[in-house]
């Protein structure tokens, strides 16, 4: 499976235990762990890396795919199913390796995961959180189609500063 982009070397495909390397060392770099949640391990080894491929679900649809350029893992995009009440939603993520940053590579992804999850899941809602000091990321949102839906003030912390995170939304249409 592949899922193809806009770009011409960019394109989603599942993971594989070959990306190991390259999720090791463009995960492990400050720059892409200031914007995410302490969840995300920094410094970020190898053995991080095989955590996360061991992680992953087996059989179905995966849930996060490696974007690549020619093939080779740059960074990863994925979701989170919700359960109970909030079962149609799901929680959208992404990170990208500084070396590709400001390509409009994660725009491309993201214009070509959220409608391939729309397709093959019951989600009608994907959302994500993007701390108040990502503008970047919150471009990637809207120019994907993702609606500002709030912010919650000094909803956050990361490395001991207090942030605002702006809430965005994108709807399935049904």
């Amino acid at each position: 499976m592949m899922l193809h982009t806009q770009l011409p070397d960019i394109a989603l495909r599942p993971l594989r235990d070959t990306d190991v390397p390259n999720l090791a060392h463009y995960a492990d770099n400050p720059r892409v762990s200031d914007f995410l949640r302490d969840v995300f391990p920094a410094p970020y080894t190898e053995q991080d890396a095989r955590n996360f491929l061991d992680s992953q679900p087996t059989g179905g649809l995966p849930r996060d795919l490696a974007i690549t350029h020619s093939d080779e893992l740059i960074g990863v995009m994925g979701y989170i199913p919700q359960m109970g009440i909030y079962r149609h939603s799901a929680e959208f993520g992404y990170w990208l390796a500084e070396p590709f940053w400001g390509r409009g590579i994660a725009t491309a992804a993201a214009l070509a995961f959220v409608p391939w999850v729309f397709e093959r899941t019951l989600v009608v809602r994907l959302y994500a959180h993007v701390f108040a000091n990502n503008p970047a990321s919150i471009r990637v949102l809207e120019k994907a189609g993702f609606q500002q839906e709030g912010i919650a003030r000094k909803g956050v912390i990361k490395h001991d500063q207090i942030l605002d995170e702006i809430h965005f939304a994108r709807i399935r249409s049904i």
